[in-house]
């Protein structure tokens, strides 16, 4: 396509010229039904630029799950275009021979039919108040103005049909490798939710509807908002100016008292006359901010801790940046083994217990053996992981990110030594895409709805950078090619790391719905380690199975104290507590650690005896 004076038109133009021609299509269907409505209608400016805003959003997303040769077609906005793109892109699936390629149309104009032919009846006597029973449920098509009028009513369920019979094909495939299959997968997934008919302001009737309230200040809001979003490259979900880092979250007093140039130790304020013993080191995910287990004091896995008589040392690690490009894979073997040694000489103890959240367990574990090669495991009492994976045969969703082109992918994007935050920001929004993309465009974009406050969210967009050779090996040796259950085949500060080695008594929690880290992956830590072990399934996911307080009541998890030698045969002998696990924790704590010693002195950081840097919860959590 063309234009006689200019040459080859950009393909952003032809998309906005489309829009635009199906906006004024749109403006003239919906003043046959409501010809008092003009004035409320989006004007041709608006239609212009939410056209640019949605084409440049939907491009920016759909480069991090397909390469550019399998990319759709731009989205096209009115009911006949966007059937043909579907279509189309349907017919280029690999999956779908030409058999079920008329299978889908024919069954397609057999659903057609059966919609309209219950619209019909509607005029029936005693029908008009009747939901028509559509064949197919989906949350993004809930309200009622998608069942209200035919055309929407088609639009989604040939949508519907279109998405069911795509993922079926994928799954009934033949010939595909089990990993092949998850990444077809993937890719198939995340172009169904972009093109998902709710996405598009022409084609959404609740969109529509909340335009001619608004006389188009939804449109203009979210034109705004999505700018915005564009500018600092990251979909925001929250209002980020009710929440405060030390203010009303990441609040639990304390004191930094020990500082290098990759992490920060945290010791918390004691809020009880006596305190365990053995002070309690926690080593949250590198990848996270570590306030996940300090958000509200309600949250607060930390302020809890403190307030069962646990001394709790937090590392808070800084975000990468130009001066810590130098920091690889050995560096945060070292920053634990580092951390563990600070506390037991600050607080003159022979020992610590940990945990290891996350990718931070992973390490924790390879820290464990590399003591224990050395005749120093003693230092530490006892190891706690919640949602880490030592093995990674079964590892969860992540994995769809370690094959060799998503790897280069990675390595160009580190190009400053670091992998900006924002890319894993992406890539585990991408995970559950319709709930953490396409619904928040929805919402907050389209409909201009305000966005809420809620404490997660705000953790979850506080993104933090990593150094690009740690994190190119992280992927590389253990997600990849599995290397750290072979003993031997990694080091760490020079020395060989063998799990098998591993003595150290261990609670293990995983989340029965963690997707991030499933719990059949997670249990494998059971079959390297060779001392005692205590595992836990905890009800829910990767994070609201871990930050899950008493006070809650939510959930549940499952113990089992005979013998199994499988996650099935646990499951199968499991026996069910209503709410929080954490009193199962520091039950299994105080088992191995009872004595209590006066909250004084070197327990209470800030004073002579253990001087400190600054206030908790200190410079580096805040360091973008």
């Amino acid at each position: 396509m063309s234009d006689k004076n200019n040459g080859p038109q950009d393909p952003a133009d032809i998309f906005t010229e489309m829009l635009r021609m199906q906006g004024e299509a749109a403006r003239q269907m919906m003043l046959t039904f409501a010809p008092d409505a003009e004035s409320s209608l989006p004007d041709r400016t608006t239609v212009d630029a939410m056209g640019e805003a949605m084409m440049e959003f939907q491009k920016t997303w759909l480069q991090f799950c397909l390469p550019e040769d399998q990319r759709p077609a731009p989205m096209l906005a009115d009911p006949a275009a966007w059937m043909k793109a579907m279509q189309e892109w349907s017919a280029t699936a690999p999956m779908l021979d030409f058999a079920a390629q008329q299978k889908l149309l024919s069954d397609g104009i057999e659903l057609w039919q059966d919609v309209l032919a219950q619209y019909a009846d509607k005029g029936d006597a005693g029908e008009s108040e009747s939901d028509p029973q559509l064949p197919r449920r989906d949350n993004r098509f809930k309200d009622k103005a998608w069942r209200e009028q035919p055309v929407f009513a088609l639009i989604h369920q040939t949508y519907l049909l279109f998405a069911e019979r795509l993922s079926q094909s994928v799954d009934t495939a033949e010939g595909l490798s089990d990993e092949d299959r998850k990444n077809l997968r993937f890719a198939t997934q995340n172009v169904l939710d972009a093109m998902s008919p709710a996405n598009f302001p022409l084609m959404n009737p609740v969109v529509l509807e909340r335009t001619m309230e608004t006389g188009g200040d939804n449109l203009m809001r979210g034109i705004e908002r999505l700018s915005a979003d564009l500018e600092k490259g990251q979909l925001t979900h929250t209002d980020t100016s009710k929440f405060e880092v030390g203010g009303n979250i990441a609040a639990t007093p304390g004191k930094v008292i020990y500082e290098t140039e990759l992490f920060q130790l945290i010791q918390y304020s004691p809020s009880t006359p006596e305190v365990i013993a053995t002070p309690l080191v926690i080593f949250p995910p590198w990848i996270n901010r570590f306030y996940i287990l300090d958000l509200n004091p309600k949250k607060s896995f930390v302020r809890w801790a403190v307030e069962q008589g646990l001394t709790v040392v937090m590392v808070s690690w800084r975000s990468a940046d130009e001066s810590l490009t130098h920091i690889d894979w050995d560096d945060y073997f070292r920053a634990q083994i580092e951390a563990i040694d600070v506390v037991r000489e600050r607080l003159k103890v022979p020992s610590v217990h940990t945990i290891g959240y996350c990718v931070a367990g992973t390490t924790l574990a390879g820290t464990l053996a590399v003591l224990a090669e050395r005749g120093e495991a003693d230092k530490v009492k006892s190891a706690t992981f919640f949602t880490a994976q030592v093995d990674f045969q079964h590892a969860g969703d992540l994995k769809l990110f370690i094959d060799d082109g998503k790897l280069e992918m990675i390595r160009q994007a580190s190009k400053g030594g670091y992998l900006d935050g924002r890319y894993l920001a992406a890539a585990f929004n991408m995970l559950r895409g319709s709930d953490l993309i396409w619904n928040y465009v929805v919402n907050h974009y389209l409909l201009g709805e305000e966005y809420p406050a809620f404490d997660l969210l705000f953790w979850n967009g506080d993104v933090t950078n990593l150094p690009a050779k740690w994190h190119a090996a992280y992927l590389r040796d253990l997600y990849r090619d599995n290397l750290l259950v072979e003993p031997g085949a990694l080091s760490a500060d020079g020395t060989p790391i063998d799990l098998t080695r591993v003595k150290t008594p261990s609670y293990i929690q995983a989340g029965r719905e963690d997707h991030i880290a499933p719990p059949e992956s997670v249990w494998k830590i059971t079959e390297h380690f060779s001392g005692p072990i205590r595992f836990v399934l905890a009800g829910s996911g990767h994070i609201a199975g871990v930050v899950n307080p008493p006070g809650a009541n939510k959930y549940q998890y499952w113990t089992n104290e005979g013998d199994f030698d499988s996650l099935k045969s646990f499951v199968d002998g499991a026996s069910e507590t209503p709410g929080s696990w954490w009193p199962d924790w520091f039950a299994w704590i105080e088992s191995h650690d009872s004595k209590r010693l006066k909250a004084t002195g070197v327990r209470k950081p800030g004073g002579k005896a253990n001087p400190a840097i600054e206030d908790a919860p200190g410079r580096y959590v805040k360091m973008r």
